[in-house]
């Protein structure tokens, strides 16, 4: 089994999208989307997660997005962690053997989004089924209550898990219960990675005892979360909490538009970089060209050059 010591910040990556009406897979995009956020100190992405809208996705397609990847791996040498979940329980499994079987660092899943787990044993459960798909894997488990209605405990769940999945490694913590996340970092004797998935608490989290993060602005600002990061290891807490206030107002700004966070976030990954993703997928629609041109003027006025 692999084991997995991956610290720091992870980008969790748009899927690229032609504007058609299928909007099929602008695939030929990633290697040029990976060089830039290894260009700029981003060691480590997630693919197919909410931001990547994978669950929004064929499993043909999550599967040829997971491969693309996995060949821009061999120059950019970036961890590749993958999102299996959101699907039915067949389709989870078979994507998650697919990961495994084509090398992936490591796979995150979201639990069961219909007949929800209520206890931390049916988690548990529902997550050693994956990991048996996956055995030689680790393997995190994706905790994003605002989406999911799945209310379990973090610290709890680890602490019932111990070594009920050998692959086990971690989570993804999206919520803004830092009490909750610190009691799942220290279960254990901190044996489970835990990853912070929100954004605006980076640096009030590291200072807390977080070491790694999974945040959308490291695609489309890269900067400041890895500066962030940096600045929080090195003494310098001042300065990684300024950042931490120009990204939260740059995100605040940008996500004011649309019903949804991927409709805006994806639009300034195409303002703000190299790298065109395109539009969201359906039913999701795009911003209006207004809205488009709004979002650019009211960042431009935000963004500070680092």
């Amino acid at each position: 089994m692999a084991r997995f010591s991956f610290k720091g910040p992870i980008a969790p990556v748009f899927s690229p999208f032609n504007n058609d009406s299928a909007r099929s897979l602008k695939i030929n995009v990633v290697p040029k989307y990976a060089k830039f956020l290894a260009d700029n100190g981003v060691k480590g992405v997630l693919v197919n997660g909410t931001t990547g809208e994978g669950m929004l996705q064929t499993v043909r397609d999550r599967k040829l997005l997971i491969e693309k990847w996995m060949e821009t791996k061999k120059t950019t040498n970036q961890h590749v962690m993958v999102q299996v979940g959101g699907a039915p329980l067949p389709d989870v499994l078979e994507l998650a053997k697919h990961a495994e079987s084509v090398g992936v660092d490591s796979i995150l899943c979201l639990p069961e989004l219909y007949y929800k787990p209520s206890t931390p044993a049916e988690l548990i459960n529902y997550l050693k089924m994956v990991g048996e798909a996956a055995p030689k894997t680790p393997l995190l488990y994706y905790h994003i209550p605002m989406f999911t209605n799945v209310n379990i405990h973090m610290g709890q769940f680890l602490r019932e898990l111990d070594d009920k999945i050998p692959t086990f490694a971690g989570i993804k913590f999206t919520s803004e219960a830092l009490d909750e996340g610190l009691e799942a970092l220290n279960a254990h004797n901190k044996r489970f990675s835990v990853f912070l998935g929100t954004e605006w608490l980076m640096a009030k989290a590291y200072k807390m005892g977080f070491v790694s993060t999974i945040t959308t602005s490291l695609n489309f600002f890269p900067q400041f979360g890895v500066k962030i990061h940096e600045c929080a290891f090195n003494g310098r807490q001042k300065e990684a909490e300024r950042l931490q206030e120009e990204i939260t107002a740059i995100v605040k700004c940008i996500t004011k538009y649309g019903k949804f966070k991927t409709q805006s976030v994806k639009e300034a990954m195409n303002l703000f970089t190299p790298c065109e993703v395109g539009p969201p997928k359906h039913p999701m629609t795009r911003l209006s060209l207004e809205e488009i041109r709004s979002l650019e003027e009211s960042v431009k006025g935000l963004k500070r050059i680092l």
